[in-house]
């Protein structure tokens, strides 16, 4: 650990023990800071913040931004010059380079996200030494025999995510391997695409100390574990990337017997916020602010659901996030957490992916949307997809192809990839259909990319 790092360690403990008027103190500090980087690097930054006085440490007094108008202008927003969209599409069309160090600097994430639009992330130095900094919140009062379990594992950590490609848990475990060959062994990745079984019995072998996973995956891990196919023990188990239900958290801790944290991040802010005992998500605000808006931008209060949330990364300088419509629904709780933490909890409506169920012989099988996203991510030639399951047994595909595209080989690749995973599941006998009609969005504006079955 460096010193830098030992620093930030240091600070990210003092901000809890000040409680909530220290915690306030470091946002409003960090946020002008920010700007005034933005604003000194950043050519869209310089004009969007043209109009606005010299120092500003209220959010609310800065314009909104989202992922569509900075991709637009990737290269005017990133404030190192040396950075351009062109030079970042080539290194992330390299798989093998997940991990390693964009211009020798930064660790790069890409996503789709929920409006299509297919996002590259840059983080620097600084914004990683802050994330695993306050990530040391997230086993905050975990008990003695929690603990006990994650020293007897050797600290080794299971991923159950969704590899190859540069999405952000794949990147950052495999900087971290990069950055600590000798400790390789302690983070490692299990695919969502592989059949339960297999998974299994490969988490068997592995034997974590620590899992980590798509909230409805470890809900079916947790299935496994009961059915006596999984045997492990970990001491933690932390559910990121869709909400954590109240009965997916009591299952998952009442099979693997282990403390049950959910995560709330995004690519464009890894460190958003960690779950305590009492199943609410303590925001990182002293390193980042997170603002429930209603459709028109304007404050929610507290105990009322936001239509949308407005971020700012106060961390990463390369390509800063301030203000940035991340189209989350939360909810802020409006009195303090039993859990006793100073910052502000909130929950995630807006993100509860459901599983994908299909009719087999003595029951159903049970696919993640997660599986299915993450595949279509990974095929040439598409702009935008959306699967709907518009029958028990039938799979209806939407496709916008890429400028270029010929969508009769781009249609024969998707269905020899999704055929590839039902099959791998025992769901072979599921129809899929070629739709006519493009994706589509919801009346709310919304885009999802996988639409189960109403039930």
């Amino acid at each position: 650990m460096t010193e830098n790092e030992r620093r930030l360690t240091r600070d990210a403990r003092q901000a809890l023990r000040e409680g909530a008027e220290g915690i306030a103190r470091r946002q409003r500090a960090r946020l002008a800071e920010a700007v005034a980087y933005a604003r000194a690097h950043s050519p869209f930054y310089r004009d969007l913040y043209r109009a606005l006085p010299d120092d500003v440490d209220d959010p609310a007094r800065l314009p909104t931004t989202g992922k569509q108008a900075l991709m637009a202008r990737f290269d005017d927003w990133v404030t190192d010059p040396d950075v351009t969209l062109a030079k970042a599409r080539k290194f992330v069309a390299d798989p093998v380079r997940v991990g390693e160090r964009f211009q020798g600097r930064y660790l790069v994430a890409t996503t789709s996200g929920t409006s299509g639009l297919r996002g590259i992330f840059l983080q620097d130095e600084r914004s990683v030494a802050v994330g695993n900094a306050v990530g040391q919140r997230a086993r905050a009062g975990l008990g003695v025999g929690d603990l006990v379990r994650l020293m007897r594992g050797a600290g080794r950590t299971a991923i159950v995510s969704a590899p190859p490609g540069h999405f952000s848990t794949v990147a950052g475990a495999a900087r971290f391997r990069r950055d600590h060959p000798r400790l390789g062994w302690m983070l490692r990745e299990f695919s969502i695409h592989k059949p339960l079984p297999d998974l299994a019995a490969e988490l068997n072998r592995y034997n974590p100390s620590s899992l980590t996973g798509f909230s409805s995956m470890l809900g079916l891990l947790a299935g496994e574990q009961e059915a006596g196919r999984l045997r492990i023990y970990p001491g933690l188990v932390i559910a990121g990337g869709e909400a954590l239900t109240a009965e997916n958290r009591a299952r998952i801790a009442a099979a693997f017997h282990a403390q049950v944290r959910s995560a709330y991040a995004a690519t464009e802010c890894g460190f958003l916020a960690y779950g305590c005992a009492h199943n609410w998500l303590h925001v990182n605000t002293d390193w980042a602010v997170l603002e429930p808006v209603d459709a028109d931008h304007r404050p929610v209060p507290p105990g009322q659901p936001s239509h949308t949330v407005l971020l700012s990364n106060l961390a990463n300088r390369v390509q800063p996030i301030l203000r940035y419509d991340l189209g989350d629904n939360v909810l802020v709780r409006p009195d303090a957490c039993p859990c006793g933490s100073p910052l502000p909890a909130v929950q995630v409506q807006g993100r509860a992916a459901e599983m994908l169920e299909f009719p087999a012989a003595g029951g159903h099988i049970s696919i993640s949307p997660m599986a299915f996203g993450t595949l279509l991510d990974r095929v040439p030639g598409i702009a935008q997809f959306q699967v709907v399951q518009s029958a028990p047994a039938t799979l209806r595909v939407r496709l916008k192809q890429a400028d270029g595209a010929d969508p009769d080989h781009v249609w024969r690749t998707v269905r020899e990839e999704i055929s590839r995973l039902l099959a791998e599941h025992g769901a072979e006998h599921v129809t899929l259909e070629r739709a006519e009609e493009p994706p589509e969005q919801s009346a709310g504006g919304k885009f999802r990319r996988i639409i189960p079955l109403a039930r």
